[in-house]
């Protein structure tokens, strides 16, 4: 996994470098700080974020949420050496995955970049059941207009409606809502044989 590294501490720096490397995963940076993490993210997304929270010109967080508004999304796991509920809360809040305090060791470094990228694919699984459902639900309500239109046109039923809602969908080797779309842009047609 390609991770970039952002702490201001280059010593700290080097070490997360190093345990990266032990485990498999391919460092990027160190950034000394946020607004590097954002630059060179923006320039070469990695797959997980490891900001230091405490950094100068820009947060950990703050660098994370920026990437994330900039469709940069990825699993973060923050460190920290200072022990403040308050942190937590805002990594809570800007969508980290986990939460380290300093001194880290490998072990608890393996753990949380695991655990991260799987909530991360979890968040990207769950955003896409969503996207489904609401193109379902959008597609369900451009057949229901179709219907409607086809009933008032031609004084058909419900069911002759979107019998030929479908009938029209296969012929032509379309979606249902693909075809419901076309006969309501073309709604005037019908209204126009109408006296």
């Amino acid at each position: 996994m390609r991770i970039l590294v952002a702490e201001d501490d280059p010593v700290i720096a080097l070490g997360l470098v190093k345990r990266l490397r032990s485990l498999g995963h391919e460092p990027l940076g160190p950034a000394a700080n946020g607004v590097e993490a954002v630059a060179q993210a923006t320039n070469d997304p990695p797959d997980l974020y490891l900001f230091d929270i405490d950094m100068p010109l820009l947060d950990g967080l703050a660098a994370a949420r920026a990437l994330a508004e900039a469709g940069l999304r990825r699993p973060v796991v923050v460190v920290t050496g200072v022990q403040d509920p308050g942190l937590i809360e805002r990594s809570i809040e800007t969508g980290v995955s986990a939460y380290l305090t300093k001194p880290i060791d490998e072990r608890q470094l393996g753990a949380a970049i695991q655990l991260a990228a799987a909530r991360h694919d979890e968040f990207l699984r769950l955003e896409a059941e969503v996207t489904r459902a609401h193109q379902a639900l959008e597609d369900r309500k451009l057949v229901e207009r179709a219907k409607g239109i086809l009933m008032d046109g031609l004084g058909l039923t419900e069911a002759e409606a979107f019998r030929r809602i479908q009938r029209l969908a296969r012929d032509r080797n379309k979606r249902l809502a693909d075809v419901a779309a076309l006969l309501i842009d073309n709604q005037a047609v019908l209204s126009a044989d109408q006296p």
